[in-house]
């Protein structure tokens, strides 16, 4: 009863292991490869992911992995990020000339920074950024991170919620070696998401995306990246509205399979309460 994340304790990643799945063992792993081996090879069940920020945007690297990786997703979680700024207790802002984190944290509060006048230096992780911030005892450099990293690495918070705007939430998603079992069920709204490598002809993009539209399902997301060395093929991260054995996306996935080189399912999960935010009833 394992999941896996990438950073240390103290990392949103491992806040979102324990808000998702307490009664599991978190295991830290270095890196986001380092994650999705593990759980293939059966020394953790599930693996937590960020994919997406609505502050910083898509997590670098995700897209790349998920396509050559085994595993699929199984579930999907949206975790409000409410950053701390850190340093060594005694310290206070008006010393700080750098201020250490992870790429997508840093992007999440470039406004702050910016205001602040420091350097805004790059870590494995927000909790790894409050560590050698502990570990330095320099007071003049600092680190964004969760307040229960402040407490792990015992730094004192210099000021809280310094993100660039209050609805900051990242998007993670639950893998696992095997995929949701059994049909869906008639009351819950479902996420498919699939990627799939275009044939290089004219208007293929147009017309794989036309299956889902003659078909009736709705596009949640659509991301594009190259993946062949010459540059001459796009792949696209895709997800939609439904389950992937309702009937209108299987006739879709039949449809795209003319138009595309590559398509794989990566699974289809329910979708978390947090998309029901704000809709009208």
């Amino acid at each position: 009863m394992s999941i896996a994340y990438q950073g240390i304790a103290g990392a949103w990643s491992h806040l979102a292991c324990s808000a998702v799945h307490p009664q599991r063992e978190a295991i830290p792993c270095a890196t986001f490869e380092d994650v999705f081996e593990i759980v293939e090879a059966g020394r953790a069940d599930l693996a937590m992911i960020p994919i997406e920020n609505n502050l910083g945007g898509r997590v670098a690297d995700i897209h790349q992995l998920l396509p050559h990786q085994a595993l699929h997703i199984v579930a999907e979680y949206f975790q409000p990020i409410r950053h701390d700024l850190l340093a060594v207790p005694g310290a206070n802002e008006d010393q700080l000339r750098a201020v250490y984190s992870h790429p997508q944290a840093l992007a999440q509060c470039r406004r702050f920074l910016r205001k602040l006048g420091v350097e805004p230096r790059a870590a494995s992780d927000t909790a790894a950024a409050a560590e050698r911030v502990a570990q330095r005892g320099d007071p003049t450099v600092g680190a964004i991170a969760s307040r229960l990293a402040g407490e792990l690495y015992q730094l004192a918070s210099l000021r809280s919620d310094i993100q660039d705007g209050h609805h900051n939430t990242t998007r993670f998603i639950v893998l696992a070696r095997e995929k949701n079992s059994g049909p869906a069920e008639a009351d819950t709204d479902y996420i498919t998401a699939l990627w799939f490598q275009l044939r290089s002809v004219p208007a293929a993009l147009y017309k794989a995306l036309g299956a889902f539209a003659t078909n009736k399902v709705n596009l949640t997301k659509l991301e594009s990246y190259i993946g062949t060395e010459n540059f001459d093929r796009a792949r696209f991260y895709v997800e939609v509205e439904g389950h992937e054995s309702d009937a209108p996306v299987l006739s879709a996935l039949e449809e795209i399979e003319y138009y595309t080189g590559i398509v794989r399912v990566l699974g289809s999960f329910a979708q978390h309460e947090f998309r029901n935010r704000g809709k009208t009833p």
